[in-house]
């Protein structure tokens, strides 16, 4: 699929599906202006005029379709750095549909995914960071997700990618100058100081990549342990209702049971799996296997012990399969005599569920385990795509470092074209583009 034309004038329903109090149907392009002026009839007679908001009617040849506001913008101010005109009317479906055929019917076509915003990238009012940041803070579902893309629209992660790209030229632009007087040579604060400054920025970037990618789309939190040992109870302290079914009878949850909650911030999807335990049962054995494969996957495991019930060997095999790093052990109700006294070699976080106590502590240590080093950051790399092209950056300044002058000048210049597939700057794949912008919604 090629690229469309960014000359012409499209349009398009801004707005999401559905019935609203207030519809927008936005066109772009050099007969905006025109078409608005033949559809939009404003009130006392006025001449459309940039920057200008008016209100009057959208007609067609049988009257009146609805009352409507008008904004208006002139290139280069506007979202598109093109023409653009808004039309605000009620936000009833039939009338953004008659709206839209009207706009289509003077002229304008009826636009792509994602082509006002890509026609502000390639006019070069945004980069393509602000561009992917466009369509996360459109996604957010979290106050992580919209902070993370509001830092992502500021410009504030293009312009830590601007100072690596420019340690990296500034080096390339020596090696470049030393192939013509090799006798001069390049001194190390002119080479490997800089190189090595990029490297430290970038490792400050990945560093963050993980918890950016779970502010974005969300962690699955896996709540695993043996029947009864208090999961469905937790499942509702941290949702804050009664999501599960909670009985003292071992094996109430055959199946898992997942709930979205939203803890410190981060988009979590909690899961209730079936007690861990051998079983004759062939249902319950199903969940038993599931309950595994679920904790095998989970972006972080909560494996629950009963401090009523003494651990089991079956405890120890489990938590022996966890990755200590994806996983914390939580002594479930705690407001119970503790009857055992054995060591893990790791944190136990005591809770009780019934009364609230250690829930906080516990939300806090969720959190910390997601998000890992970037709690101190305030960036966060929340793209894949940015996380794999700066991974190629990092592997190429290294490979320079270590490399004979001519060498070395061939990587930077890879690391270069690596650093601008995620800023856009020079040239970029065309299936690139198509791939980003095919995500965002018609109107956007």
């Amino acid at each position: 699929m090629a690229l469309p034309p960014l000359n012409d004038t499209i349009t398009a329903i801004a707005t999401a599906p559905g019935t609203g109090a207030i519809g927008v149907i936005r066109l772009s392009g050099p007969d905006s202006f025109a078409i608005a002026t033949q559809l939009f009839k404003p009130k006392n007679k006025q001449v459309l005029r940039p920057g200008k908001v008016y209100y009057g009617a959208i007609c067609d040849n049988e009257g009146i379709i609805d009352e409507a506001i008008v904004l208006s913008f002139k290139a280069p101010h506007s979202y598109t750095a093109q023409d653009v005109i808004e039309l605000q009317t009620h936000g009833g479906p039939a009338v953004l549909r008659r709206v839209l055929e009207l706009s289509q019917s003077h002229g304008a076509r009826l636009a792509k995914p994602g082509e006002f915003t890509l026609r502000a990238f390639v006019n070069g009012r945004i980069d393509l960071v602000q561009a992917e940041s466009v369509l996360e803070m459109v996604n957010a579902q979290s106050e992580s997700a919209r902070r993370n893309a509001a830092h992502g629209l500021s410009k504030s992660l293009s312009e830590q990618l601007h100072l690596i790209q420019t340690d990296i030229t500034r080096v390339y632009g020596n090696l470049q100058a030393v192939f013509d007087y090799p006798e001069e040579g390049v001194p190390e604060s002119e080479y490997q100081t800089p190189l090595n400054r990029a490297l430290t920025r970038i490792d400050q970037l990945l560093s963050t990549a993980k918890a950016g990618q779970i502010a974005q789309k969300g962690a699955r939190l896996a709540l695993v342990g043996k029947p009864n040992a208090g999961k469905s109870s937790l499942l509702n302290a941290l949702l804050g209702y009664q999501r599960s079914i909670v009985s003292n009878i071992p094996g109430t949850t055959r199946d898992y049971l997942e709930a979205p909650l939203t803890l410190k911030g981060i988009p979590i999807t909690a899961i209730d799996t079936a007690g861990i335990r051998e079983t004759e049962d062939l249902i319950e054995a199903s969940g038993v296997t599931a309950a595994k494969d679920i904790a095998a996957h989970a972006d972080l495991s909560l494996y629950l012990l009963d401090a009523s019930q003494e651990p089991t060997p079956e405890d120890f095999e489990v938590i022996a399969s966890l990755e200590p790093s994806r996983s914390l052990l939580v002594l479930s109700k705690a407001d119970l005599p503790q009857v055992w006294t054995q060591s893990f070699n790791r944190p136990l976080y005591k809770v009780s569920a019934t009364k609230g106590e250690g829930l906080e502590e516990l939300k806090t240590a969720i959190s910390e385990k997601l998000i890992g080093d970037a709690s101190s950051s305030e960036l966060w790399l929340s793209s894949e795509r940015h996380a794999q092209a700066l991974k190629q950056t990092r592997d190429l300044i290294e490979q320079a470092l270590s490399a004979p002058d001519d060498l070395a000048s061939l990587d930077l210049e890879e690391a270069l074209r690596a650093l601008a597939e995620i800023t856009g700057r020079g040239d970029i794949a065309e299936e690139t583009l198509e791939h980003i912008f095919a995500n965002f919604c018609v109107g956007k």
